[in-house]
């Protein structure tokens, strides 16, 4: 029988088991287990929010992670080259419409900077207008 060595010292093995556990539910189970820990011993949630900050769960993990690798997903070949056609017409056919899309967002942005610029020089001069004396 083949003996595997514990990653985990035996001493801290079910700090570890726990970790690995909550790690494998995510960021939810470690907000959820810090949540508890405020409300049953303030010390202990304080405690597990040190830990998360300082171990970089708060901020990354295995969410963070699959939205990062997921793009370079889409790239690779599924050994099809009929469907590997099709997904890069359809890759480029949806990047050209962003791109207009984009550009029409970009006018759209234009066009009320310009009519809210417009509408201010108007009001600007009605009161220029106001606080000029009357001429007789």
């Amino acid at each position: 029988m083949t003996s595997y060595a514990d990653p985990v010292p035996s001493r801290l093995s079910w700090i570890g088991r726990a970790e690995a556990w909550m790690d494998d539910r995510g960021k939810p189970a470690w907000i959820a287990a810090m949540v508890i820990g405020f409300i049953v011993f303030w010390p202990l949630g304080l405690a597990l929010l040190a830990y998360m900050i300082w171990s970089k769960r708060m901020f990354s993990g295995k969410c963070a992670m699959r939205v990062r690798t997921a793009p370079f997903h889409a790239f690779k070949s599924s050994g099809n080259r009929a469907f590997d056609a099709y997904k890069a017409e359809t890759l480029r056919r949806l990047q050209d419409e962003q791109e207009a899309f984009e550009a029409f967002l970009q006018r759209l942005r234009e066009a009320k900077d310009k009519a809210e610029f417009d509408q201010f020089m108007e009001e600007r001069g009605k009161t220029d207008r106001a606080d000029l004396p009357a001429e007789a």
